[in-house]
């Protein structure tokens, strides 16, 4: 089954106090981005991705590109005001025919190319291509594959006054690439655009399907903080180097 993957990579980096987008950054000698496409680049070679950036770092982002074996798998699109429009901007891209085409409603309803299709963000460059064969499969079978991993600390629930313990056993702990069948994903995505619309699951559950979790990986961080360039640059020397 043919395989999309649309990286989102629109943040500005606020919490990084840094002019530069977080996924511009350096990271043991090459931006983030750099490590999260060439991960999804090299886990399949039909893999085709969508890279969704801020308009304004088009150019930084096709110069990022240029480097990387498999760049003619790569389009470029321009991000939304929210994660939500962003994701339908990559989804469009999809929908005008990269590798073949996946015609969606009208007379063409119910006669898409099936296909699998990842959501990832940009800044988690240490997702491994396990996960993403995992996602994958089970995505196939069950339509769907949500990374998620244990919640490892106590957590409270605040109040309008004071505060309540939650038993951590019930989290889970959100990760991504979120993966679906293309037939859910595209549908789900011609809703309007609610708050509540936190990452793709939340999208898929409005439109009525089933969310299938299954077991991400304590690595696979969300670059935010000056604190976690650190620690993904430790991981990095032994998953590149070792």
């Amino acid at each position: 089954m043919k395989k999309y993957a649309i990286i989102v990579a629109g943040g500005v980096g606020v919490r990084m106090g840094s002019a530069l987008p977080k996924q511009f950054l350096s990271l043991n000698e090459r931006p983030v981005l750099w490590y999260t496409l060439h991960t999804f680049l090299s886990a399949d070679s039909d893999m085709e991705i969508v890279l969704v950036v801020p308009e304004a770092h088009l150019e930084t982002a096709g110069e990022l590109i240029k480097g990387l074996a498999g760049v003619e798998r790569i389009r470029l699109v321009i991000g939304g005001d929210t994660r939500f429009h962003s994701v339908r901007n990559g989804l469009e891209k999809i929908k005008e025919g990269i590798g073949g085409g996946l015609p969606i409603g009208g007379a063409e309803a119910g006669k898409e190319e099936q296909a699998v299709i990842f959501v990832h963000d940009g800044v988690r460059c240490l997702v491994s291509k396990e996960l993403i064969q995992r996602c994958y499969e089970q995505a196939v079978q069950l339509g769907s594959a949500i990374p998620v991993i244990d919640c490892p600390d106590s957590v409270r629930l605040v109040e309008d006054v004071g505060s309540k313990p939650i038993d951590r056993r019930r989290l889970k702990l959100v990760q991504t690439p979120q993966t679906f069948r293309s037939d859910i994903l595209l549908r789900a995505y011609m809703q309007d655009h609610q708050e509540a619309f936190t990452d793709e699951a939340t999208v898929i559950e409005e439109a009525g399907h089933p969310v299938y979790l299954i077991e991400g990986e304590r690595t696979n961080i969300k670059i935010t903080t000056p604190e976690d360039l650190v620690i993904a640059g430790y991981w990095l020397k032994e998953i590149y180097i070792n």
